[in-house]
């Protein structure tokens, strides 16, 4: 018998499965009823509604429902959904013994201590008949399961069989033959009417009181339990009924018996304290179970499993009496597994099904010879079946040859050659180990003849390891032993084995036990264990060496570093035989073949990122469907929060995966949807921690955290803002905040004006003499004196409270060490050009006008931009060198000291400067601006560029020379020593060696964002002034890559096209509009920063201002094409709407009222001076720097794009990477 489950409670007096889910009812001798889930051993509900025992309980076979009866004379109908009592059947009147349901009818039958049956009708809560004619206690009334038959079991001795056809034709339906009858005969009646049940056999054979009956659920058999010791087996036919025979073997009163559902057994319980299992052909018990101490009361059959419960005086168990696992062996592709008498075998690519040999069974038990291991030699074509009884005296084992041919459907019987041994399995070609009945180790050949005995440590069963290998499984753990050598190489504690599946490369094994699954290599070195609640039951292993295992109701995984989880659930226990892809191949309790497809996304993933196969990661990420809290859980556990990131739609988690892998762009975006302060404030800290002031900044604003905003601008030399901050500490009346302020910016006067608003004059006056404010100290001392009979004196020593001046503003966020990109930053990330505008305006985009106050949120892709090439200098003048030049005599060397001959000492020539040879070593005019060379840097500049005006470029330069150098104190008292940080530090030298350039690429594309932003709140002479920055940073970077100067270039035009289109609009806005000239001039102005090459967002701003100035002058043909080009880009749905309306009104009327100096038709750019189109073909000229167009008459004239280049000069073009 194997237990596989048991409880501790009351005497239980009553049992009941249900029939498709794993539950048991068990009644109890204090009333409780309670309900429990066998399978996962756990209580699922209690009812405690009875007074005194509950002998009777009952499940209904497709209704939420039970039924119970006990010593309170009451039968009560509950349903377990809503978990109470629905009512009540009174109408006996002594103890309640069985309650049972109708399978098909709506009744329920009962039986009691006074004497009577009763059938209820429990959907109209009735009772619809009462069976008398017992004369004793009735202790057990059960329906036939298929016949209109009722048994009844009482101590007058005696059981009844009783027809309740009667009953049925009255009550629920005439049924097939009674409509017959009426049929055949219409105008009979029947005078005296039907009995509702007659008694049709009455069964005498006991010699004591019965105490159960109970039919056989297929052939018309009965059995019976009596106070005799007897357990009768009893046949009936339509006319009699008789005892067959009589089983004889307990000792006591027997309290029920029920047949086996599958199999030809009776099983039996009594107050003997044994369960006794019986052969129906030869009336002979074959099992017996004995507890110590505890009598049994009740035994139950689940109606479909091979299940079995027994209550008894301490609680119940559920048990089986045979295992029902098949037993199996995989051999690459093949499938061998033991049905009935034969051995199959099933391919797994055709799902080709047959037998390959039939067996020869021994003995009559047929449940007892099942065998339980099947081993497959492949060399040999051999087979060893195992029969693993608990009782090693009769435990066998058989070796088979499997036939090379034989007949599918009338397979060849074998003989095979049959010993006596626990366990079974090859260990080489030719030879199998046999651990005997004695637990002594003996190996053996293909003729079952012993070759030699393995003095091996003491075991319970033997794995196969591998050629040479044994697991020997004891109580404690698992040895894995060496045949050959005789000795134990290494154990490993895992208790109770059950099974054991190595990997196909025999590199793993999984050691399953009870409730534990262990991983180990194959030393035998344990990998990882995972504990389960409930029984593992089987296991293979997956393609990239992943198990895959199931539980009573799950099928399971788990991976070599110990993470695990659940990949479906089950209905009923299957066991796996082999993992393919999707398909889960395994056999069921009827050793049927089964296929289950099941998504192994989620472990291969996990699989993926273990083994750092992030290719494999990212093809799933971007096509698998991988939701769940769980995985965001393991990917945020096993670090990798940006992984997360892609699955979560929940803005607050995003935003704490996005802080935790330091993505502060998808924080802001989170941070910005929740809008909460605690969330500003977690962003703000990381964002500090990553020096990212400008969102720092965000979000000080946000939460109105003024003290730390004045501190931030006071760090970064922000002094503009540092006023602002007063201003508003003033307007909000805070005097603390505005002195702070005021402080930082180094006001005197204003500090003054503060203490003596406050009335804190004494201290004004001291503030303004000790800063030399005489004027004002001299008012505020005539104050004091009316007031003090002495003023305050300042102190001899009193320093100025200045706070030094900011070396840098800083607009950038602050510097970064660079660190290599994970690999999914760059990959999963949508990957936009770092030069497309990034816009959310916060502010209205007052600038723009109200012709095209739009609040758009699109963003636009890169503008693609006209490439310009580098125009490469060209050498000429022959070669002119002089021989004799006159130098300093200060440069004239000394010789050597190891030449001099008076002895003293010759210092070493002073080398040239790092600064110097980077001017020697670069032509770019950013290394030389950084070397301090600012003079070659301008003759550079100029002639590359056509550079003529410098004032522009000189906060430039003073900003990238005052980041060259690094000084550091290196003894004290000694002057401080600087060093000339390199950009090719790794090999650079005397002749190779550059400088590191403080602007960088990434740095201006990061700037031209700020610069779209400011486009977009319509702030056009902030914007311009920052694409002017922009514009001249390019011309002093210095790249490594053709592909950076390219974009370098792209950067340019960018510049050039806003500077100019912004600028343009910012004249038109200027202009008067009051003739018609002037409004004429106004829209060609307009149309002409339409055909600038601007962001989508903003050229649909452009469109919208010269669509409604158009329409205004009643130009309606060319407002139309704008509106057309308009609709294009896609605006927002009630910009589109509008324009649409817009378009419809010009079509009725397609012309223009007015010529205008504009052709849409025909290309053209406009001139950067008269704001003039020059068509195509047209001549013209162009800076040499921001490649601007003019017209021929602005010739010479300083670029008034750029500010800086000579309009047509002759120059070699932009250089900012060195050719190697």
């Amino acid at each position: 018998m194997l237990t596989k489950f048991e409880t501790k409670s009351h005497r239980v007096k009553g049992l009941a499965f249900h029939p498709t889910r794993p539950w048991i009812l068990a009644s109890l001798h204090n009333g409780v009823i309670q309900l429990w889930d066998y399978r996962m051993c756990t209580l699922l509900d209690r009812y405690d509604e009875h007074d005194g025992p509950v002998r009777g309980i009952e499940f209904h076979s497709n209704q939420p429902l039970f039924v119970s009866g006990g010593d309170d004379y009451k039968i009560k109908v509950w349903n377990y959904k809503q978990k109470r009592c629905l009512f009540t059947l009174l109408g006996h009147l002594d103890y309640i013994r069985t309650t049972f349901f109708h399978k098909e009818y709506p009744w329920i039958i009962s039986c009691s201590d006074d004497q009577t049956i009763r059938i209820w009708n429990w959907q109209s809560r009735t009772c619809v008949s009462v069976l008398t004619g017992h004369n004793h206690y009735v202790m057990c009334a059960q329906f036939h399961p298929t016949e209109d038959l009722v048994a009844s079991a009482s101590l007058d001795q005696t059981i009844r069989i009783w027809d309740i056809s009667g009953l049925r034709k009255k009550t629920v339906s005439p049924g097939a033959q009674g409509l017959e009858d009426r049929l055949k005969n219409p105008n009979t009646t029947d005078l005296f009417g039907v009995a509702d049940a007659v008694v049709k056999h009455v069964l005498e054979g006991h010699d004591r009181g019965v105490n159960w009956v109970a039919f056989h659920p297929a052939m018309p058999l009965l059995v019976s339990a009596s106070d005799d010791r007897q357990v009768k087996l009893w046949r009936m036919n339509d006319s009699k009924a008789w005892e067959v025979d009589t089983c004889r073997g307990h000792f006591n009163n027997v309290s029920s018996a029920i047949f086996h559902p599958h199999q030809e057994l009776i099983l039996s319980n009594s107050e003997d304290r044994t369960i006794k299992v019986w052969d129906m052909t030869r009336r002979s018990a074959i099992h017996s179970f004995r507890r110590e101490t505890d009598r049994f009361w009740a035994l139950a059959a689940h109606p479909t499993l091979s299940v079995f419960a027994a209550g008894h005086d301490s609680g119940m168990l559920v048990f089986k009496l045979e295992r029902e696992r098949p037993a199996y062996a995989v051999h690459q592709n093949t499938l061998y597994y033991a049905k009935d008498r034969f051995v199959r075998a099933y391919e797994y690519g055709t799902s080709k099904d047959v037998p390959v040999m039939a067996t020869r069974r021994n003995g009559t038990n047929q449940y007892r010879s099942a065998p339980h291991v099947l081993s497959y030699n492949a060399a040999e074509n051999a087979i060893l079946l195992c029969s693993n009884t608990t009782n090693p005296d009769t435990a066998y084992y058989e070796l088979f040859a499997v036939p090379k041919t034989t007949d599918p459907t009338n397979p060849d019987v074998v003989e095979g050659k049959r010993s006596s041994g626990v366990a079974a399995v090859w260990v080489a070609r030719n030879r199998f180990a046999v651990l005997d009945k004695s637990h002594q180790l003996v190996i053996k050949n293909l003729r079952n003849e012993v070759t030699k005995k393995v003095d091996c440590p003491s075991c319970d069963t033997i794995f196969f390891a591998s050629t040479g290998h044994l697991l020997l499984k004891d109580a404690e753990g698992v040895t894995l032993y060496d045949v050959q050598q005789r000795r134990a190489l290494k154990t490993v504690r895992v208790a109770k084995v059950k099974y054991v599946v190595w990997s196909p490369d025999m590199s793993h094994v999984a050691l399953l036990g009870r409730n534990a699954l262990v991983i180990c290599n194959r030393k035998l070195q344990t990998v990882c264990t995972v504990n389960e609640n409930v029984r593992v039951k089987s296991a293979a292993w997956d393609e990239g060496g992943v198990v895959v295992y199931t539980t009573s109701n799950h099928i399971k995984y788990a991976l070599p570093n110990g993470d695990h989880g659940i990949i479906r659930t089950l209905d009923l226990p299957i066991y796996i035989t082999m993992v393919k892809g999707g398909n889960v191949y395994c056999l069921d309790r009827d050793a049927k073949t089964r296929v289950l497809t099941v998504d192994p996304t989620e472990y291969k993933f996990k699989l993926a990122l273990i083994n750092r196969k992030y290719e494999e990661v990212l093809h799933m990420v971007r096509n698998a469907k991988l939701v769940g809290q769980s995985i965001i859980a393991y990917l945020q556990q096993k670090g990798y929060p940006e992984v997360a990131l892609h699955f979560v739609k929940d803005e607050r988690t995003r935003f704490s995966l996005a802080l935790e892998c330091g993505n502060i762009e998808v924080a802001l975006e989170s941070a910005r949807t929740l809008d909460d302060k605690l969330c500003w404030d977690k962003l703000a800290e990381a964002a500090l921690m990553q020096g990212n002031h400008q969102v720092v900044e965000m979000a000080y604003q946000r939460t109105k955290n003024f003290e730390r905003l004045s501190f931030l601008y006071l760090i970064t030399g922000n002094m503009e803002k540092l006023r602002k901050m007063a201003k508003i500490a003033e307007i909000r009346k805070d005097v603390s905040s505005q002195y702070h302020n005021v402080l930082y910016t180094g006001d005197v006067m204003e500090r003054v004006k503060i203490l003596k608003g406050a009335g804190q004059e004494t201290l004004a006056y001291l503030t303004a003499t000790t800063h030399g404010l005489d004027q004002e100290a001299e008012v505020l001392g005539e104050s004091l004196k009316t007031r003090l009979d002495k003023l305050p004196e300042v102190h001899p020593q009193a320093k100025l409270l200045q706070p030094p001046p900011p070396i840098l503003y800083l607009e950038t966020n602050w510097p970064l060490l660079t660190v290599s990109k994970g690999y999914f930053d760059g990959s999963i990330a949508t990957k936009t050009s770092g030069m497309a505008a990034d816009l959310e305006a916060e502010a209205e985009p007052e600038g723009w006008g109200e012709e095209a106050e739009l609040n758009l949120e699109e963003e636009g892709a890169v503008a693609e931009s006209k490439e310009t090439d580098v125009i490469e200098g060209e050498e000429g003048g022959g070669w002119e060198v002089e021989e004799a030049l006159e130098l300093p005599p200060d440069l004239e060397v000394e010789s050597a000291a190891g030449d001099n001959q008076s002895g003293y000492f010759v210092p070493p020539t002073k080398g040239p400067s790092p600064a110097q040879n980077w001017v020697n070593n670069s032509p770019l005019p950013g290394d030389h601006v950084v070397a301090g060379s600012f003079d070659t840097a301008m003759r550079l500049l100029n002639e590359q560029l056509g550079v003529v005006t410098f004032a522009p470029y000189k906060p430039l330069f003073l900003s990238a020379f005052a980041q060259s150098r690094v000084t550091f104190t290196a003894i004290p008292l000694l002057p401080a020593l600087t060093s000339y940080p390199q950009r090719n530090w790794k090999d650079a030298t005397a002749r190779t060696g550059l400088p590191v350039v403080p602007v960088k690429l990434s740095a201006l594309v990061q700037m031209l964002q700020i610069a779209y932003q400011l486009t977009t709140a319509g702030k056009f002479q902030e914007a311009v002034t920052k694409f002017h920055h922009i514009l001249l940073s390019v011309t002093l970077l210095a790249v490594d890559s053709k592909s950076e100067a390219t974009e370098a270039q792209q950067l340019m035009a960018i510049c050039r096209e806003y500077i100019l289109g912004l600028s343009l609009e910012i004249t038109r806005k200027d202009l008067p509009k009051e003739s018609l000239d002037e409004q004429k001039r106004s829209a060609e102005m307009a149309a002409y920063f339409t055909h600038c090459e601007l962001q989508p967002i903003h050229l649909i701003l452009t469109l919208r201002t010269a669509l409604n100035l158009f329409y205004k002058l009643r130009n309606f043909k060319t407002a139309a094409s704008f509106a057309r080009r308009l609709l294009e880009l896609g605006p927002k749905p009630d910009v589109a709407a509008q324009t649409r309306k817009i378009l419809q009104a010009c079509d009725k009327t397609p012309t223009d009222a007015y010529n205008l100096l504009y052709d849409e038709h025909n290309p053209f750019v406009t001139c950067g001076a008269s704001y003039k189109p020059i068509y195509r073909g047209k001549p013209q000229d162009k800076c040499p720097l921001c490649l601007a167009s003019y017209l021929p008459e602005h010739r010479g004239i300083v670029c008034r794009v750029c500010q800086v280049a000579e309009v047509g000069k002759d120059a070699k073009g932009l250089m900012i990477r060195i050719e190697k």
